[in-house]
């Protein structure tokens, strides 16, 4: 074993032992003079669902690019399962993120495929996986998603939250240990909202790990073990959806919800 095996087992022990799956310390991300985040210190524990709140450009999603190190941090660690997954470059990066899931607004699916052929594409061609085993694993997950009978359909003959769909099960025929979700219903129309949220709930249920920016209040306080209130860069207020959502002790948490909730 070596030097660096010992390390990351020592790591992954170390955080096994304070429950944490993700574990953000002091992270900083600037965009030429723009410092979007200003020092943010988060810690999601295995197993729990985290709602990320806020305005726009609070650094939200800025916050879960940097997670999936879309956007390296300029500032700070980042500890996923035990590993500083800051200081990875290269392959290491794409070895990171087989281990994390993502759910962008726009669903990004590729246009010439079929539903099932998104679902199936990566862990054949990223994983080597068995193209049957792919599909088979790809049927479920559609099915699972409640799109059984849309495995043939092109995105373009998809409505957006069934497309929104096949992302997610997209992201989960990786296998991923985390699921982070960004905005996924905001370029959806109000009625196809539920259905995508529905699912998120399913996963959640089931013990998925989940960081989720969303501004369906709603969801956050049925489904989150913690929220996350960040405005200016940096986490202004967090804690249980009983106490950030319905009795928040910040005044700028107060205002922020009381326009969200009037509209």
């Amino acid at each position: 074993m070596t030097t660096e095996d010992h390390t990351r087992n020592a790591n992954t022990a170390a955080t096994a032992g304070d429950g944490a799956l993700l574990r953000l310390e002091d992270v900083h991300k600037r965009f030429g003079r723009l410092e979007v985040l200003r020092g943010v210190n988060l810690q999601v524990p295995r197993g729990t669902v985290t709602c990320v709140i806020g305005p726009s450009g609070s650094g939200k999603s800025t916050l879960l690019r940097c997670v999936n190190l879309l956007e390296p941090p300029n500032r700070g660690r980042i500890i996923f399962e035990g590993e500083e997954i800051t200081t990875a470059k290269g392959n290491d990066i794409d070895r990171v993120r087989r281990r994390l899931g993502m759910v962008f607004q726009s669903f990004n699916l590729f246009p010439h495929k079929t539903a099932l052929e998104n679902v199936t594409m990566a862990p054949a061609k990223v994983l080597g996986r068995d193209p049957e085993e792919c599909r088979a694993k790809g049927e479920a997950l559609l099915a699972r998603v409640g799109l059984a009978d849309k495995l043939d359909e092109y995105p373009d003959r998809l409505s957006g939250g069934q497309q929104q769909r096949v992302a997610i099960a997209r992201a989960l025929a990786m296998d991923p240990h985390l699921m982070l979700f960004d905005e996924v219903t905001s370029a959806l129309d109000p009625e196809l909202v539920k259905e995508v949220l529905d699912v998120m709930r399913e996963l959640a249920a089931e013990g998925m790990t989940m960081v989720v920016v969303t501004h369906e209040m709603n969801f956050a306080r049925e489904v989150a073990d913690e929220v996350v209130f960040m405005d200016g860069g940096v986490v202004v207020e967090q804690g249980p959806p009983r106490e950030v959502l319905d009795n928040p002790s910040h005044e700028r948490t107060k205002r922020f919800l009381g326009l969200v909730l009037e509209h």
